[in-house]
């Protein structure tokens, strides 16, 4: 199932939960800090980062078992270029 929800904002901490609360069970992203991915792993959401163009595409590519986690995450909250890869 594909759905849009809108982005409540930035939190730390929040978007994990809320994500989880709204049935998400994947979170596919080009980076994502380690508190998020400790905080998606409690509520049983899998994470794959280092995914980069386009989302339905990503989507796609997961779904056929072609896009792999890197296991890369951010630090910090530096957004650097290279974050998640």
């Amino acid at each position: 199932k594909s759905e849009t929800i809108a982005n409540p904002g930035h939190r730390p901490g929040f978007l994990p939960n809320f994500l989880a609360d709204q049935g998400v069970n994947v979170i596919i992203s080009g980076g994502m800090g380690g508190g998020a991915v400790a905080i998606f792993g409690e509520r049983n959401v899998e994470v794959v980062v280092g995914a980069s163009g386009d989302a339905k595409t990503a989507v796609e590519n997961y779904l056929k078992g072609d896009l792999k986690s890197t296991g890369a995450v951010c630090h910090d909250h530096k957004h650097h270029a290279d974050c998640g890869r």
